[in-house]
């Protein structure tokens, strides 16, 4: 592989990495609040699938633990966010759905429309004061450790896109981060 052909697949990669840049628990009355905001460029086969009028899916995952010294941490709680985008070709706007279940079950879910691609894919990019535990499931005197996980589900795509998705690195818009909170701390 020569330099230039090994630079210009770096570039490829790079393109389509996803990064959590902020992540932030707090502390609240009502219970363990995330805020975090995750940073990614669309690859063109979901640009080019979203424009067509297929929607794509995306599932924003929060775990916590509390710790113990004696075992390994114990999950207290797990919270699910998934959205949907999608563009309507007829009114030229992009419709986003979110839910704490997979889109189309049943259960509630909030829709929201959007001008552009930029404004909907910033409302999927930042994730404001989401509740991922209860009060009652946070004790106070315990440390405490966050995973979070956001991804692209082509588990949710059309039959045919999902052929095509496997193994392909188009298709791969994913992020991690972990956060350990100390006993007694409030936010950060």
């Amino acid at each position: 592989m020569t330099l230039w052909a090994g630079l210009a697949l770096l570039g490829v990669l790079r393109a389509h990495a996803a990064e959590v840049t902020v992540l932030q628990v707090e502390r609240a009355d009502e219970g363990m609040l995330l805020s975090a905001t995750v940073a990614f460029e669309l690859p063109s086969v979901v640009d080019d699938a979203l424009a067509k009028g297929i929607p794509m899916f995306f599932v924003a995952e929060a775990t916590l633990t509390r710790d113990r010294w004696w075992w390994t941490d114990k999950k207290v709680a797990t919270a699910t966010r998934h959205m949907r985008l999608a563009f309507q070709p007829l009114t030229r706007r992009w419709r986003l759905q979110v839910s704490p279940q997979p889109i189309g079950q049943s259960g509630s879910v909030l829709a929201q429309s959007f001008d552009t691609r930029e404004e909907a894919l910033a409302a999927i990019q930042r994730i404001s004061r989401w509740r991922i535990a209860d009060a009652a499931e946070v004790e106070a005197d315990a440390g405490h450790g966050v995973e979070f996980r956001f991804r692209l589900d082509v588990s949710q795509l059309p039959r045919p896109f999902q052929i095509g998705a496997v193994g392909q690195s188009e298709w791969n818009i994913s992020a991690a981060r972990s956060l350990r909170l100390p006993a007694g701390e409030g936010t950060r």
